[in-house]
């Protein structure tokens, strides 16, 4: 009788090891999948800074540091590693984005172009994303390190190798609130 408590003993806790290991590998994946979400926005910004630079550039050719600048730096958060790396470069190239913006306000024709106006809109839907993967990422990585740091969990985690992960630099002031992606209108 005595071994058979001791087997069925063993069992449950056996199923739970493999409840609590598979949970966390679910929690991980989460996790990365949000990062994969937050880099494939920052890539598509980069990718649209470009067209974006070339259609002010036509319009305001003497500002060509502000321009080199933001060329220089759009894919500077897609190369970052680590999340803390990214979120600085991230927020630096949106300070840059802002110098742009400012330049731009200075130009009422380019303001009215059509093609500018796109760009424009392409860059806050884009602008809106980032922030969505950024606050799943979060949200992820809080439910994983919640799980990781909980007992009797984190008696599972440590052994098997899981770790709390470092949340979307939410302590940077420049990612507290959406950058301001507004070109402006015409005051009339």
């Amino acid at each position: 009788m005595g071994l058979w408590i001791a087997i069925g003993v063993a069992v449950v806790a056996l199923l739970y090891l493999v409840t609590v290991y598979n949970r966390l590998v679910r929690l991980r994946a989460l996790v990365r999948e949000a990062w994969s979400g937050i880099t494939v926005q920052l890539r598509r910004r980069a990718d649209l800074v470009p067209n974006l630079v070339a259609t002010v550039e036509g319009y305001a050719t003497h500002e060509r540091e502000v321009l080199d600048q933001v060329t220089a730096h759009r894919t500077d958060a897609v190369a970052a590693k680590g999340v803390d790396a990214t979120a600085k470069a991230d927020a630096a190239f949106t300070g840059m984005i802002g110098k742009l913006i400012a330049v731009a306000e200075a130009y009422p024709d380019l303001k009215a172009d059509a093609n500018f106006r796109q760009l424009q809109d392409e860059l806050s839907d884009i602008e809106e994303q980032l922030a969505g993967a950024r606050r799943y990422y979060n949200a992820t990585v809080r439910d994983l390190n919640t799980q990781v740091q909980s007992f009797p969990d984190i008696l599972v985690a440590g052994p098997m190798g899981f770790k709390a992960e470092e949340p979307y630099a939410d302590d940077v002031a420049a990612l507290q609130t959406a950058p301001q992606v507004r070109f402006g209108t015409p005051k009339g």
